[in-house]
């Protein structure tokens, strides 16, 4: 690894190492994998301390979601899911020349090869991700963060019940198996919300991160303890020397190793683009609420309220409320309509919430067919990447980590990368 100045640049000079561009969880695990191996890792990230959509989440390890968002099921009931008719899409009329063009693409994925193809690919991701998880997280002495007690779905109607748990049991769920909650699950279920539910499913198999900030705080300590090094900083572009991709920092430093790894979430398009990829990425926005103030049981696994597309997981620092699907750009402001719709529900089921709540919005970085992009350029020697994992980026980011590090060591991955590459999309 090495560290230039543009005053005397030197971008062919490398040596063994790997800088990483995002410090997002999927950004981070690599990190540690990496340097676990053996392998001198620089981060580089802008933020200080856990801000993104991997941070902001609702710490859910989703198993269970190995159909593509990407399909028709999904466009079809994409009209009474717009926002202004309560529901969780957001299309905002400022940000349409962003989604407009992303929503082709989605409708092309859709076709029913490439769906099959990308419930394939994911559920051969989605089998390592428990595992991947536990072994991340026993070599980094955190172990106690990773909570494996599945989750359950509620529903407030019996229509809503019965048609939702018919599309579950008929789904591809991978690793995890569905039952319908017991007496006493429902009795604690009714205890926590205003009015009784009118059916409930517990997944099996799925889990949960106990708190974010501690998973952040825990993987960079490890990642520092094995010898990790990580930079403050901002990449502003990527330059190709040589053959070889080379990180420039806003402040004119360049940063060049043997692998150079792109996991910059949502702003991976715009950095690979310099490079010759054009990659149709959007930033998927969600928002959460967040309260200290609760008397919701710590044991409670994460619950999904399905009919209001509304998750709320118990976490050590407190009860929070996760929703909203909302197409545009990372850098709109926020829309503070979609905080006051959560505190609406939260008021309306009558949970245990110090409203209204600390507001966080953040930005999943999306591909058209809801699938990763993970695998080697083939513009430059040693360019890597990793981004574009849409709601699963908790839940892959260990799975990945072991990829990626296998494809740099030069080994075959645990999974096969050819549905992840970018060249699914010319790009």
């Amino acid at each position: 690894m090495q560290t230039e100045n543009l005053a005397q640049p030197n971008p062919n000079a490398l040596i063994p190492g790997a800088v990483i561009v995002g410090g997002g969880v999927v950004g981070l695990a690599i990190a540690c994998r990496l340097q676990l191996r053996g392998i001198a890792t620089m981060l580089v990230d802008p933020d200080d301390a856990p801000r993104g959509a991997s941070w902001g989440n609702a710490g859910h390890i989703a198993v269970e979601q190995v159909e593509p968002l990407a399909s028709r099921a999904t466009v079809r009931s994409m009209p009474r899911r717009l926002f202004w008719r309560g529901g969780a899409l957001g299309l905002p009329w400022r940000d349409a020349a962003a989604w407009l063009p992303f929503s082709l693409r989605l409708l092309g994925a859709t076709r029913p090869a490439r769906f099959a193809a990308g419930r394939a690919a994911l559920a051969a991701i989605l089998g390592q991700a428990m595992p991947a998880w536990r072994r991340l997280l026993d070599e980094t002495g955190a172990r106690e963060l990773l909570i494996e007690d599945g989750h359950f779905v509620v529903w407030e109607s019996a229509a809503s019940a019965a048609a939702s748990k018919a599309r579950w049991q008929a789904a591809d769920i991978g690793t995890a198996a569905i039952r319908d909650a017991t007496a006493d699950e429902l009795a604690k279920i009714n205890a926590l919300v205003m009015r009784p539910v009118a059916g409930a499913i517990r997944f099996i198999g799925s889990g949960q991160i106990a708190d974010l900030g501690l998973l952040a705080e825990r993987l960079a300590a490890a990642f520092s303890a094995a010898g990790g090094i990580r930079r403050t900083a901002r990449v502003a572009r990527l330059e190709q020397a040589g053959g070889r991709a080379v990180a420039v920092l806003e402040d004119g430093a360049r940063l060049s190793a043997d692998a150079l790894i792109i996991a910059g979430g949502a702003r991976s398009g715009a950095l690979m683009r310099p490079l010759g990829h054009a990659v149709p990425i959007i930033a998927e926005r969600g928002y959460h609420i967040q309260s200290a103030d609760t008397e919701w049981p710590a044991d409670m696994p994460p619950m999904v309220f399905e009919d209001r597309s509304l998750i709320v997981t118990r976490f050590r620092s407190g009860l929070r409320a996760a929703s909203f699907v909302e197409f545009g750009r990372a850098d709109s402001p926020p829309d503070p309509r979609k905080w006051a719709r959560l505190r609406a529900h939260v008021a309306a089921l009558g949970l245990s919430f110090g409203l209204p709540g600390i507001e966080w919005m953040g930005a999943r970085p999306t591909l058209p067919d809801y699938l990763p992009a993970i695998g080697r350029s083939r513009r430059a020697g040693n360019l890597y990447y990793a981004f574009g994992h849409q709601h699963l980026g908790l839940t892959l980011a260990a799975a990945t980590a072991e990829a990626v590090a296998a494809v740099v060591g030069g080994e075959a991955p645990p999974f096969d990368l050819a549905p992840f590459t970018l060249d699914r999309f010319g790009a």
